[in-house]
């Protein structure tokens, strides 16, 4: 009797934990789990409750000791599956089995993410894993919606290794598990993964079909999650429409920007309402005691600094007095030093002014570029497509009959429309001032990868900012690949972009045969020098990070210049 009374508070101490859990109240989840754990329970509880701790470890980014946790919780649950008996206890273990199995892959998929020398390895780890939660036996909901979990993991691991086959095995199962469940949220966010499979074997056509397919599922669907899921389709979407030349890009990519607009705006609100709700009056008013104190205690220490300044004046008259025999002496070092300090200031405004003229010719120049290319896109692209549509108005005139000299001049035009896309192109690309910075670097990696250079990217968290800003970084990010084209005798290159905390993170590394930092003027002169001269006007940091034949890392932070919102009158 006494064993199931602490059976029954056992249980009502996990319960309470999966409670703290769910409210995402982590440091006393954490504290009242541990304590549980180093009670005298029973192995059901104690896999479970490593568990809990394993997830509130995987949620606050602690992924190695997500992963110890994990495993602890499976030593527990092999130990009960060899003391249970019969089919429920079986039923019961592969449900947390799973778990456990899921949580140990999505920390290995974590880990691959952040280290990208053993990356490879992490991910094998994590592909082992979530193979063992697919070949659990159990057709119970729960079991099911933890398979197409792992699944979904699967398929983006094999896709990030281009293996679009087995990628698309693992959405499609994914896809009926959701499907099977009636999980259609769920069900919208497998059918994005796989259009983005298609979209990456340049199946635009059904690529385009499927991420519609998604978005039709949850048309109707308000909750965060949905739109959540909505945004990243749309954005996607956008971009597949894009490739396919329909105008319905910019909309679509329009409705993505508002609704991460509008999932800004919720976020912002909650932080809002945590506060009011952390700080309410009671607190107002300690506060405000504390700052009482505070001032009673700078008031004191103003007073006492008074006196001691007092003191400090009366002895320094005495000094002063003495040094004043040996200021004479000094003067003409004093002169000399002063001379020195005044040659230094003339450098560095100097050297300013140099940056200065020098980004300005830049700036310059972007702007110029910028102007040409609109008007050469905007204009003169305008009046050929017109002057060819009067000539087609033309050739149905003549009845069959046409003069050669209209055919001559339709081709004339659309050799002309097409180098005056090529010639604007080159001068600002219309994919970033359309599509900004994401799919412009990717169109940078594709443009430039090759049978000797492959060139990826990644890229996290990259929204639409100030064109001028976004510019600037497309060209920095440009002279750079041109610089490893060049230079580098590279056979990889990788781009990699990500925005946190109000900046823009760009890294681009190279295993090229690097050069020495110290003969950089020399070797790669002015390109360089440009360079750091535009990230110093921007107010970012700049540091090149290469030796002899061990490649080279570029690493720019930059604080991120927002878009100008356009107010409608």
């Amino acid at each position: 009797m006494l064993y199931t009374t602490q059976d029954s508070t056992y249980l009502e101490k996990y319960n309470t934990l999966e409670k703290l859990l769910d409210k995402q109240e982590y440091e006393v989840a954490l504290k009242n789990a541990l304590d549980l754990l180093n009670q005298d329970i029973d192995n059901k509880t104690r896999y479970k409750t490593s568990l809990i701790i394993s997830q509130i470890f995987a949620n606050n980014n602690s992924v190695e000791k997500s992963i110890s946790y994990a495993k602890r919780s499976l030593k527990y649950i092999k130990e009960d599956s060899i003391i249970s008996e019969g089919k429920t206890s079986l039923l019961r273990n592969n449900f947390y089995l799973s778990k456990a199995y899921l949580n140990i892959g999505n920390g290995f998929l974590n880990l691959s993410l952040k280290d990208s020398i053993s990356g490879l390895i992490y991910r094998d780890s994590a592909k082992n894993y979530y193979d063992k939660v697919i070949n659990i036996d159990g057709l119970d909901k729960n079991i099911q919606s933890i398979k197409a979990k792992a699944s979904s993991n699967l398929s983006g691991i094999y896709m990030q290794d281009s293996a679009f086959k087995m990628s698309e095995k693992y959405a499609k199962y994914a896809i009926s598990i959701h499907e099977n469940l009636n999980n259609k949220i769920s069900q919208s966010a497998a059918l994005g993964n796989l259009a983005s499979n298609y979209l990456n074997q340049e199946d635009y056509v059904q690529a385009k079909a499927t991420y519609k397919k998604a978005l039709d599922l949850i048309k109707f669907d308000t909750s965060l999650r949905a739109t959540r899921i909505r945004e990243q389709l749309y954005f996607n979407l956008a971009y597949n429409l894009y490739v396919l030349k329909d105008y319905k890009a910019y909309e679509t990519q329009e409705k993505s920007y508002n609704i991460k607009d509008s999932l800004r705006d919720i976020e912002y609100r909650a932080m809002l309402e945590d506060l009011d709700f952390k700080y309410d009056f009671d607190s107002q008013k300690k506060i405000l005691l504390e700052k009482a104190k505070v001032k009673r205690l700078e008031d004191q220490q103003i007073f006492l600094g008074i006196g001691i300044a007092c003191l400090l004046v009366i002895f320094s008259l005495i000094y002063k007095i003495k040094l004043n025999n040996l200021k004479q002496n000094n003067l003409a070092l004093k002169l000399s030093e002063t001379k020195l300090l005044q040659n230094q200031q003339i450098d560095k405004l100097r050297s300013e002014t140099q940056v200065r003229i020098l980004n300005a010719t830049i700036d310059g120049k972007e702007s110029e570029r910028k102007q040409i290319a609109e008007t050469l896109h905007d204009s003169v692209s305008a009046l050929l497509s017109s002057a060819n549509l009067h000539l087609q108005a033309t050739r149905k005139q003549f009845n069959g009959s046409t003069p050669l000299e209209i055919d001559k001049t339709q081709e004339i035009i659309a050799e002309a429309s097409h180098k005056i896309r090529d010639l604007s192109h080159t001068l600002v690309s219309s994919v970033l001032l359309k599509f900004g910075l994401n799919f412009a670097i990717k169109e940078i990696a594709t443009k430039y990868s090759n049978s000797e250079l492959i060139i990826e990217t990644e890229i996290e968290k990259v929204a639409r900012y100030h064109q001028n800003f976004e510019i600037k970084v497309y060209n920095i990010i440009n002279e750079l690949i041109n610089n490893i084209l060049k230079h580098s005798m590279a056979k990889k290159a990788l781009i990699t972009l990500k925005e946190e905390e109000g900046k823009l993170y760009i890294t681009i590394k190279d295993n090229g045969v690097g050069f020495d930092k110290t003969k950089i003027n020399e070797n790669h002169g002015l390109g360089i020098n440009q360079i750091d001269a535009r990230i110093q006007m921007m107010k970012g940091y700049f540091n090149i990070d290469s030796s002899k034949k061990k490649g080279t890392k570029i690493t720019i932070e930059l604080p991120i210049v927002e878009r100008e919102i356009m107010s409608h009158v």
